[in-house]
């Protein structure tokens, strides 16, 4: 702790020893400064494992100058993306220039998911090698789906001559369909094409078996119900060389909160119900679920004025996720340090850059005690589509020391 005027500053330190070391000086002067009467935390930098930062493609939602002032200014400095952009990311040669463009434009170390079938039609394995020179830090077919359970199969068996990590969406179409909603009372009411928890366990566990088989090791993102925590539980007891991760939102809302037809809690995979959501708490608390993304999504004004079914899923995240990272810690659900582990270094272990991340260093002070209203001016995000607008949330990064 800092002592400031003979008054204990509640800086509580949870950098690794290694980040401390990188701080400069100057930094500590600015702690002193920062020095408050309740308790401050500072940490290492947030890495997200999974945010559409909506560029190439999709500029009208969001772009890398946008989307990467507002994830640094909330304490990210290093971001995955998926493959599913536009044009779609398979091309090796051309992920330099969008890592260095990430960089000069939003400030933010990006990492890069390359498609694991060209195209990510699901029809034959895109050209792994070229991706992996082009500095992938793994593939994925995102929520696309495989022509078939075969085709999945070979091509995970490819990626694993290239030691390649694969980025796995767990959904089986044939079950999801057109679904808009978790497959319960609340989508019925609404009437609602509904999303089976199947769906996702369904394809979880093909996949989970399909691991065993090549020995590939695999990631599973965004996880949304019991079932699936269940089926990681299982597979880690095996051996397996798996992690996972759940959104943040998942873990504070359940489709309760689409009531009315609220548009801006509709995302995939659906919110699911508050069984699932207790589950997916406790399996973070137990360590079977590794760590925490965002799963941001910007959309902009218009995305979201349509008939909930016909608008388009997503959730901007950026903004609020601190805050909802602090509520887990007053709800008991995690410790301070656990959460540290949860959303900095189990994130950076799993995309393979735990030498880029100490290397680049940098800190972030959060005052978890922070009281702020969610509004268009409070959220620096291109994308104001959020659940939480107009709510009171407490807990936000106050300063940021990158570079």
């Amino acid at each position: 702790m800092i002592d400031n005027n003979n008054t204990t500053a509640q800086i509580v330190d949870l950098l690794p020893t290694a980040f401390s070391q990188s701080l400069p000086s100057s930094v500590s002067e600015q702690l002193t400064n920062n020095a408050s009467d309740h308790q401050m935390w500072l940490l290492p930098p947030l890495v997200d494992l999974c945010a559409r930062l909506r560029e190439p493609g999709l500029q009208q939602h969001g772009t890398l100058a946008s989307e990467g002032s507002a994830a640094l200014a909330n304490g990210f400095l290093h971001v995955v993306i998926p493959p599913d952009t536009n044009p779609i990311l398979e091309n090796g040669s051309l992920l330099k220039g969008l890592r260095e463009r990430a960089l000069e434009d939003g400030g933010i170390h990006l990492h890069i998911l390359g498609a694991l079938t060209a195209g990510l039609k699901g029809e034959r394995p895109s050209n792994i090698a070229g991706l992996k020179k082009g500095g992938c830090i793994a593939v994925s077919n995102a929520r696309r789906p495989f022509e078939n359970d075969l085709v999945q199969l070979r091509t995970l068996e490819y990626a694993a001559t290239f030691g390649m990590k694969v980025f796995f969406y767990p959904d089986e179409p044939s079950l999801s369909g057109d679904g808009v909603a978790h497959e319960g009372y609340i989508a019925s009411y609404h009437g609602l094409q509904g999303i089976p928890w199947i769906a996702e366990t369904v394809a979880l566990s093909t996949q989970l078996l399909m691991v065993e088989e090549t020995g590939i090791a695999a990631h599973f993102s965004q996880l949304s119900c019991k079932s699936s925590v269940e089926l990681m539980r299982w597979a880690k007891d095996k051996g397996l060389p798996v992690t996972c991760d759940v959104a943040m939102h998942q873990l504070h809302l359940t489709d309760d909160n689409l009531e009315g037809f609220n548009a801006m809690s509709y995302v995939l995979p659906p919110l699911r119900s508050n069984t699932d959501q207790q589950a997916l708490r406790r399996g973070l608390k137990d360590g079977t679920i590794d760590a925490i993304c965002s799963h941001h999504e910007p959309l902009n004004v218009t995305a979201k004025k349509a008939p909930f079914a016909e608008s388009i899923p997503g959730i901007s995240n950026f903004d609020t996720f601190m805050a909802l990272a602090c509520q887990l810690v007053r709800d008991e659900v995690l410790t301070v340090e656990q959460l540290v582990a949860k959303i900095c270094l189990n994130p950076a272990k799993i995309a393979g850059i735990e030498d880029q991340y100490l290397e680049t260093g940098g800190a972030i002070l959060v005052d978890p005690d922070m009281k702020w209203q969610v509004t268009a001016e409070t959220m620096l995000s291109n994308g104001k589509n959020t659940p939480f607008f107009g709510q009171q949330l407490q807990g936000r990064v106050v300063e940021t020391f990158f570079g």
